[in-house]
């Protein structure tokens, strides 16, 4: 994360916030699979594999490059699970960011079709090389999307955490899925969320997902209650705790994924007006955040938004 005059208009492009990641984009484009190969295998963390492999999977028109690399090398699990992610992409394009009730049941057909083709890969995978993180991680997603139930998305999350306890981006999976847009309940959000918090080492990404769960209820909830919750005492401990553990601790290693962690956190106490508790993660966030819970407050104007708040915390915080 740059350091960058707080006056520049934010920086919400995940390929320039986090500039590796733009080259994994790069490679899939020019369809060159030795150096994708080179380059998944220079990444030292299962949490900055996954967010490649996001990357890699969001890269419209790929899907002809991964399917031509998996049929060639049918033993390697990199070119499935990276076709497996890329066909998640596609159905999720399909189905959109919408509730449930706002998709039609051909966009469902199609989705669920593409995520079953995914799941077919991811399956194989998981049967031959039971530890890897990618596989199980992007299982998670699929076991949302089909609705598979809490059970099934909590066994994948299981298997995965069995041989890497703390990886965030699939935490972060599993905390939407027990949310109750998902069939879940606030009880059992804040719950994990609080236990992967607890069992992280110092330094950690994972207790992060606690600010994303607090993100998460007060988006739930309307007007004077929504903000009211945020300001609650034992939410505003939580979030301190939580960064104390994580982005705020010395050891903190902000990878691909710092930005979005403390783009939460900045955000929950922003819209309690906890501007001192804001400040640390606006300095550290520099121009760069991400953009998703910005769209949430009035107007939509996510760059508005994260401007107006980070001028508030910086001038007072």
């Amino acid at each position: 994360m740059p350091p960058a005059p707080p006056s520049t208009r934010p920086q919400f492009d995940p390929l320039v916030v986090s500039p590796p990641l733009a080259r994994a984009r790069h490679l899939t484009g020019a369809r060159d699979w030795p150096g994708l190969v080179r380059y998944f295998a220079a990444l030292d963390h299962p949490d900055e594999e996954a967010a490649a492999c996001r990357t890699v999977g969001g890269t419209h028109g790929s899907e002809t490059f991964l399917r031509q690399v998996a049929d060639l090398y049918p033993a390697d699990p990199l070119p499935r699970v990276l076709l497996a992610d890329r066909l998640i992409s596609l159905g999720w394009e399909i189905r959109s960011g919408a509730r449930a009730q706002h998709v039609t049941a051909a966009q469902f057909e199609q989705f669920h079709a593409h995520l079953r083709q995914a799941e077919q890969l991811l399956i194989a995978v998981c049967a031959q090389y039971p530890a890897y993180a990618l596989a199980w991680y992007l299982r998670g997603i699929t076991a949302r999307g089909l609705e598979l139930g809490q059970s099934e998305a909590r066994r994948r999350y299981d298997r995965l955490a069995a041989h890497h306890p703390h990886h965030y981006p699939a935490q972060r999976q599993l905390l939407q899925q027990t949310c109750p847009k998902w069939g879940g309940s606030w009880e059992a959000a804040h719950g994990f969320a609080e236990a992967c918090a607890r069992a992280a080492p110092p330094g950690s990404q994972s207790p992060a997902v606690v600010a994303e769960a607090h993100f998460e209820h007060w988006s739930d909830l309307d007007g004077a209650e929504a903000t009211g919750y945020l300001r609650r005492p034992d939410v505003r401990d939580s979030l301190l705790n939580a960064a104390a553990a994580s982005v705020l601790h010395p050891s903190f290693r902000p990878g691909f994924h710092g930005v979005t962690a403390h783009t939460y956190f900045a955000f929950t106490h922003s819209v309690a007006g906890r501007h001192a508790e804001a400040a640390p993660h606006f300095r550290a966030l520099g121009n760069c955040a991400d953009e998703h819970p910005w769209l949430f407050l009035p107007g939509r104007d996510a760059a508005a938004a994260f401007s107006k708040h980070r001028a508030s915390a910086l001038g007072r915080g």
